[in-house]
């Protein structure tokens, strides 16, 4: 693969630029390397960690139906045997319609974070009501999530949808607690999503980052905010509470392209143009903060991913990434709302970008912790923690 550009590194220093010949991951991850044949270290991860824990067949589908025997079974005399997280995304969308032809009872969970776009609240209006399910919506306390969000941005750190994404685990597992469900049925799947580079981000879930970098960029006590710790997340929960993820997608022939077909035509439920763009913040972040800032479009990673599941050619990808991110009205759009609604100007948001990146480990984190309590307790594999871990979709 010919050197094109230059990629930034988070150290400041620059690398010559190279793309993988199999997907279209390059060396805007930090962390990426490439074999002899010029394939990225991606694709061979994929091939290693993920592809076996991947089973759309005959014999995935037999061992998820004995799963779906176990929750039944512990759901018997309980008003739910389940819970799912909605956000009106294609993936968690089309799940909830899945559960409920397998027969499973779910509690239906949205988490409002304060940035759901109308077309978002449409969808999940849409499947609920259709389904006939159970919705409880937690609404996220504004003044303690805007000052979060705004104590993010002036940290500099890549990872902005970091309080969104805690709100919503937080929030799932609080709702789980008190209705006592022991299943967590997740829309996390390998077919779209088993690329994503660690160099891009931090996990969502360490709150002693989250109140560290509030501690220091905030303006107001972290009071209303929904937290969970560590300790609960990788032990507490699974293991004394003996809670569990079951993402259902890794064992069936998961297409978005087929979802959002059936979606749209069984449900009215209607795509909103992008990978979590059914967040107005996600969206901006996506298309306008991580590219300007730091170099990073994520459709790499998902587009990468259904390259590596056979969704998608390479040469489909490489066009997909000669479209522009986002229009010029869409971005002036954006900008304006997420300015208002953070109650600062747009020059003031424009300043942040501006601003020299920064690395989520120039902040207090519990990373360390985190790989030894995971070495220590084996809690997680490799690829279930990886999988495991995000936003409701």
């Amino acid at each position: 693969m010919a050197l094109i550009t230059d990629a930034w590194m988070p150290d400041g220093r620059k690398r010559p630029y190279r793309m993988c010949v199999r997907c279209v991951m390059d060396t805007t991850d930090p962390d990426i390397s490439f074999d002899e044949a010029g394939v990225c270290s991606h694709c061979r991860n994929f091939e290693t960690v993920f592809r076996p824990h991947w089973k759309p067949t005959p014999e995935g589908w037999a061992e998820f139906e004995a799963k779906l025997a176990e929750i039944k079974a512990y759901g018997q005399g309980k008003e739910y045997d389940c819970i799912i997280g909605l956000s009106g995304g294609v993936d968690s969308s089309y799940l909830a319609t899945k559960a409920v032809e397998w027969g499973l009872r779910p509690l239906v969970v949205h988490v409002d974070a304060g940035w759901n776009s109308e077309l978002a609240v449409k969808n999940i209006e849409q499947i609920v009501s259709k389904l006939g399910l159970d919705l409880v919506t937690h609404v996220v306390d504004w003044e303690a999530m805007k000052d979060l969000q705004l104590a993010f941005l002036r940290s500099n750190v890549a990872n902005q949808d970091i309080p969104q994404d805690h709100a919503f685990f937080a929030a799932l597992y609080s709702y789980a607690i008190k209705a006592d469900i022991r299943y967590v049925i997740n829309g996390t799947n390998f077919a779209t999503e088993s690329i994503l580079p660690q160099g891009w981000g931090y996990d969502a879930m360490d709150a002693r980052h989250i109140v560290a970098i509030h501690k220091r960029f905030g303006t107001r006590p972290l009071r209303n905010f929904p937290l969970i710790s560590l300790f609960n997340y990788y032990f507490y929960f699974p293991k004394i509470r003996k809670m569990e993820i079951v993402s259902p997608l890794n064992f069936i022939p998961y297409s978005k392209k087929e979802a959002i077909d059936h979606l749209e035509k069984q449900y009215g439920w209607r795509y909103y143009g992008g990978k979590h763009y059914e967040s107005r913040w996600t969206r901006f972040y996506q298309s306008y903060y991580l590219p300007q800032k730091f170099g990073y479009d994520k459709r790499k990673a998902h587009l990468a991913s259904l390259i590596v599941t056979d969704q998608m050619t390479r040469e489909e990808a490489l066009a997909e990434l000669e479209k522009p991110l986002v229009t010029d009205n869409e971005l002036a759009e954006d900008k304006a709302f997420i300015a208002k609604k953070l109650g600062i100007g747009e020059a003031e948001l424009d300043d942040f970008i501006r601003q020299p990146p920064r690395h989520y480990k120039d902040y207090p984190t519990n990373e360390a912790q985190l790989k030894w309590s995971l070495r220590a307790y084996g809690l997680l594999s490799r690829a279930g923690r990886l999988i495991g871990i995000g936003k409701p979709r």
